[in-house]
């Protein structure tokens, strides 16, 4: 009798302390285990409150997408990540840059009349590189150029050896790419074959910041014979990425911000391109991409609608590398 009083009154416990945590007490932990986990710092107090509620706002955000989620209303969940104490605006400006387009194809690749496979992966044929991290620096354009040749490579040689970012950031300035502030991954493709060779990311390592071009010439890694540019068209980027291998992509990213999992369809998302990725593969209702920003969503990738209106103009700048 007595055990069981006791037992009442730990519920009663509990049920008060429950009732006394609020949503709020529970967004003020998130934000410490994420300001841990994201190694997150601030200048001062004052920059910590308006990260805090920033956050708190992204977090209310990602609740409410996750209950539609939940429902079978979205075809992708959102969550928390690094970017989540940043405004959209902020997200945009750090992380995502201006695209410089430019027209530095050799050729142009079309569709062949060969019949799809119902799927592709190329990392399953170990043909993709370790997921990277550009940092807060607007490199994106140099990631998808090197990964779509480390890719190439690969294909030809068997040899998946990883290059460099920084040595296009660096030293590919007079083909119209400006470093962290945007460039194009067909032009920074066209000055690793003008310049016979992109170093090997070992010998000329990543630092997410513009410097001094410090190229090697004995520490090449890679050379380029030419640059293909694919057919701007789903389809034809389908048949590129099955035939050839992954492609350099240029998409509208704006979307991107709080991605977890699932398949990506906002129909916001037709906005001009401001971010580069690599298209990996391919399913029957998705396109899988390789980003450049660490863990981020589904360990690195995301799936793209696929057959969607040609979402995010996924498939409008389509280029890959011949080795």
């Amino acid at each position: 009798m007595k055990a069981a009083a006791i037992g009442s009154l730990l519920l009663a416990l509990v049920a008060c302390i429950q009732a006394s945590i609020t949503y709020e007490d529970v967004l003020n932990e998130e934000f410490e285990l994420f300001k841990v986990e994201h190694g997150k710092s601030y200048v001062d107090e004052n920059e910590e409150q308006v990260r805090l509620q920033i956050f708190k706002d992204n977090k209310e955000l990602i609740d409410k997408h996750n209950e539609r989620y939940a429902a079978g209303e979205e075809t992708y969940e959102m969550g928390v990540n690094q970017f989540t104490d940043m405004l959209s605006w902020e997200f945009e400006q750090l992380v995502l840059t201006k695209l410089n387009l430019s027209n530095d194809a050799d050729y142009v690749y079309a569709p062949s009349d060969v019949a799809l496979p119902g799927s592709v992966d190329w990392r399953a044929k170990g043909a993709v590189t370790r997921v990277k991290n550009q940092g807060h620096c607007g490199s994106c354009w140099a990631f998808a150029a090197a990964g779509a040749l480390e890719s190439q490579v690969f294909l030809k040689t068997k040899q998946l050896v990883p290059l460099s970012e920084q040595n296009l950031v660096d030293c590919s300035r007079r083909y119209n790419n400006h470093g962290c502030h945007g460039g194009w991954p067909a032009a920074a493709l066209k000055y690793v074959h003008d310049n016979n060779g992109i170093d090997v990311d070992k010998a000329y390592p990543y630092e997410a910041r513009d410097g001094q071009c410090r190229f090697r010439r004995n520490s090449v890694g890679a050379k380029v014979a030419g640059v293909a540019q694919v057919q701007p068209n789903e389809n034809a980027l389908a048949h590129a990425v099955a035939e050839k291998g992954p492609i350099a992509v240029a998409v509208d990213a704006s979307g991107f911000q709080h991605y977890r999992r699932g398949i990506f369809s906002d129909p916001n998302c037709r906005k001009q391109v401001n971010h580069a990725v690599i298209v990996v593969g391919y399913g029957g209702d998705h396109w899988l991409i390789k980003n450049s920003w660490g863990g981020w969503g589904e360990q690195g990738y995301m799936r793209l609608a696929r057959n969607h209106n040609n979402l995010c103009h996924v498939a409008t700048y389509g280029v890959f590398p011949i080795v």
